[in-house]
């Protein structure tokens, strides 16, 4: 092992060494607790390298954190707003089609599967974040350590491909919002929304907490608006509580399977768990043992609290759709594209406020899910190719990826071309995510790499099955999409 500095601190009874690894040395801003205890030092020879580049250093221990021994509210306001920059991903303009399909095809019957994956997702991003407090790394830097060159660089091209397919996503969610509102042409609002997420992007640099505050917002404004949304289409909320019960039609219907695995690989997105592992990071807590366990419990409170709130999101959806068009008076009607229930909306409530805040829901939800993107993208630049290059710069280099095809596409051939850009974006992520998956399990289920932390034997066996669960229903998304030419014969978003 390595020491990289010793730093004599003067006191009354002379000189106290305090032995730092350059594993420790985060940013100028890093707290000043330091674990150089025998599990630690044993815990740092896991890693093939000492990680003395901080996760987006900028702001890495930037949000102070009350001492171990504070009030337990105090400690929790302190990590709170973490989780909903990740529960974002969870309820982005990629999930609304499936939820809106799923609700207005199938009533409530597929409530279990947004249930379902909202626990998936809440124990995978349980997982991110004790990667990032344990060994100081987000996923990014520790793949980056743990595997071969020609590794990192396929994890790192096929995640970029998974940002940018996000991306896709959420600008052209944005966009269509701004036409479906106040009739602005799709290629001109990709170009809006960059602009908007990049300023506040900036200024997310200078305060992380004026980011998490803007994203939270955000948040409450999607969330109350769909309050309003089920308050107006009035379901019957026994059924409703039926349909969080899993059915065997879901297994034995053909149609219903589709939709359930495509609802299955929007929910929990790439690009979430290498960000998570690295926000958690811009907290101060002291990086020791019991620094780390505190960390690690309001942390996951945080997030566990945050994702319900997703829950919710997709829920409504759903329940919207299956009141307003399953159960509502013109009974099955179909709904293949968010447009197009945007349009029927009014109608089938009786309401055009509904209809108007619907698109006022989505726009919110685009904007916010470009602002995380683009953070995303930062982490895994720097963390696969340990690049630094200013913060805008990085950004403006993100968001282009997903801007220029997304503008051209839209300005070419208008909403049906931008729907069969989107819905290829969601066949795609469905393809990268295993490619995170796999190394958090690996990582998280190390001894060597994370000391005590480790995965538990039954937390190894679940996070297997559902790296193996993932990957298998992935692929079939993929082979039916590809067969039944989903993705091919898609129209306007």
């Amino acid at each position: 092992m390595t020491i990289a500095s010793l730093n004599l601190e003067g006191s009354s009874a002379g000189h106290v060494v305090v032995v730092t690894t350059a594993d420790e040395v985060k940013s100028p801003q890093a707290p000043t607790g330091v674990d150089a205890s025998p599990e630690r030092v044993a815990l740092l020879t896991g890693w093939r390298q000492h990680n003395d580049v901080a996760s987006l250093a900028e702001v890495n221990s930037s949000v102070s954190v009350p001492n171990l021994d504070g009030k337990w509210y105090q400690k929790y306001w302190a990590f709170a707003g973490l989780g909903f920059l990740i529960s974002v991903a969870y309820m982005d303009p990629g999930n609304w089609a499936t939820d809106l399909s799923g609700g207005a095809s199938f009533g409530y019957t597929l409530l279990s599967i947004i249930m379902i994956s909202n626990f998936t997702a809440i124990f995978l991003q349980y997982l991110s974040l004790k990667l990032g407090i344990v060994t100081n790394r987000d996923l990014a830097q520790a793949c980056r350590d743990a595997y071969p060159k020609w590794v990192v660089y396929c994890l790192w091209i096929i995640m970029e491909i998974a940002i940018a397919s996000t991306d896709l996503a959420e600008v052209i969610g944005s966009a269509v919002a701004l036409n479906l509102l106040i009739g602005i042409p799709v290629w001109a609002g990709v170009l809006i929304t960059a602009v908007d997420a990049l300023f506040i992007l900036v200024f997310g640099t200078k305060s992380f907490r004026f980011l998490e505050v803007i994203v939270f917002l955000l948040c409450a404004v999607i969330a109350g608006i769909f309050a309003y949304e089920l308050a107006v289409v009035k379901p019957k909320w026994v059924k409703v509580a039926a349909g969080l019960i899993p059915k065997t039609e879901i297994i034995t219907n053909p149609e219903i399977l589709f939709n359930a695995i495509g609802i299955l690989g929007a929910t929990v997105m790439p690009h979430s768990l290498f960000l998570h592992s690295s926000i958690i990071q811009t907290r101060a807590y002291p990086r020791t043992k019991e620094g780390r366990k505190m960390a690690l419990r309001y942390g996951g409170l945080d997030s566990g609290i945050s994702l319900m709130l997703a829950f919710f999101v997709n829920a409504a959806i759903l329940i919207l759709a299956a009141a307003a068009f399953y159960y509502g008076p013109n009974r099955n009607t179909s709904v293949e594209s968010i447009t197009q229930a945007y349009k029927l909306l009014a109608p089938a409530l009786g309401n055009h406020a509904a209809k108007i805040l619907f698109g006022v829901a989505l726009l919110a939800s685009g904007q916010n899910s470009t602002i995380i993107g683009t953070l995303a993208g930062q982490v895994v630049m720097e963390g696969f190719l340990q690049i630094r290059i200013k913060p805008w710069l990085r950004r403006l280099l993100t968001r282009s990826i997903a801007i220029i095809p997304a503008a051209i596409v839209a300005a070419v051939g208008g909403n049906a071309a931008a729907g069969k850009l989107l819905v290829i974006s969601q066949v795609i992520l469905s393809f990268t995510l295993i490619f995170a998956v796999v190394p958090l399990v690996h990582f998280t289920s190390s001894r060597a790499k994370m000391g005590s932390f480790v995965n538990l034997w039954l937390t190894r066996i679940a996070a297997t099955i559902i790296a193996i669960l993932i990957a298998g229903l992935n692929a079939y998304l993929i082979v039916q999409s590809i067969r039944l030419r989903t993705f091919g014969s898609a129209g306007d978003v």
